[in-house]
């Protein structure tokens, strides 16, 4: 692994906002960022400010002065949620990132990090997936909306760079999971809602467990802790208008994960597979080699951090 770079933008000091920080990432943030001693860690619900809402994000951010923002900020779900509202998951994702990263630049912002999601990438890339591979290829249909939104932000961060001398930046996030998840089995991420499956089933007694599709296709995953802790690296040692991909450079297929799960909940019935439903992408595993290059990697295993989500779960039931 290279050497790590030297700090170009210390978070000491700083006042930093995290723009969505009631989120699973948001809130990982902020419990990372307590360690950097920032002057203050900013925060504000949709309640007081939409983040739709150009003018209401504008004034906020006049006000409230951050040097520093992270944009976890987003409306996101599963395969199901995406296929349902495509359109809120276009209008509201675009929204979000147009107003933030506007409103940054206008306002005075000195450094700012925009998440996006590893569907930006088309559905057929080669693995694992490098960063150039964006706009080489059709994107998944079922999650093409929230990745178009994610893809603009990107570039927006690009051309404030370029037309304005922004120090903006943006990371790829694989999936996520961790403390703060969504367990609603009609919005919810693989993990979540396997996690969900596997309590309900072992509760009930019940035989099986279901789970969509053939389980042959392989998904990368990262704790939400690791990704906050890469961000936070990021933001203090990376400059440049490339965005970087921030995952565990590790893939398992679902079936795997879906038997691990089944493993660390303790639910001992058979696995089952609803072959009417679609797999989605074959393959995700996004390559991790320029974030390792910026001497970051991750600290939390799969099991480990499944273990963690388990009795982040136990707390809500």
């Amino acid at each position: 692994m290279a050497d790590t770079p030297a700090v170009i933008y210390p978070l000491e000091g700083k006042r930093v906002w995290v723009a969505g920080h009631r989120g699973m990432v948001g809130s990982a943030l902020v419990r990372r960022l307590e360690r950097e001693n920032p002057a203050e860690i900013l925060k504000v619900t949709r309640q007081e400010v939409d983040l739709r809402d150009p003018a209401a994000v504008r004034s906020w951010l006049e006000t409230a002065r951050p040097e520093a923002v992270f944009v976890p900020a987003a409306k996101v779900g599963g395969i199901l949620a995406n296929d349902t509202y495509p359109a809120d998951f276009l209008y509201d994702n675009l929204m979000i990132a147009a107003n933030i990263i506007h409103a940054a630049h206008e306002t005075g912002v000195e450094k700012l990090l925009f998440l996006g999601s590893s569907c930006i990438y088309p559905k057929f890339a080669d693995q694992p997936i490098v960063e150039e591979a964006l706009l080489t290829g059709a994107l998944e249909p079922t999650n093409e909306w929230y990745a178009i939104a994610k893809i603009a932000g990107i570039k927006l961060c690009q051309a404030y760079r370029k037309q304005h001398g922004a120090d903006f930046i943006s990371a790829m996030p694989t999936n996520l999971y961790g403390p703060g998840d969504n367990y609603d089995l009609q919005s919810s991420h693989v993990i979540p809602a396997l996690i969900r499956k596997a309590h309900e089933a072992k509760r009930a007694g019940a035989p099986s467990m279901e789970i969509w599709g053939t389980g042959t296709p392989r998904r990368e995953f990262l704790h939400a802790d690791d990704c906050a802790d890469a961000l936070v690296h990021l933001m203090k040692v990376y400059s440049a208008p490339e965005h970087v991909n921030v995952g565990s450079g590790t893939d398992v297929t679902i079936e795997e994960l879906a038997r691990l799960v089944m493993a660390v909940v303790g639910f001992e019935g058979e696995l089952t597979k609803d072959l009417s439903k679609p797999d989605g992408t074959p393959r995700k595993l996004m390559s991790a080699d320029r974030l390792r290059a910026l001497g970051w990697k991750p600290s939390i295993g799969l099991r480990e951090g499944l273990e963690n989500a388990n009795a982040c779960y136990i707390e809500t039931i």
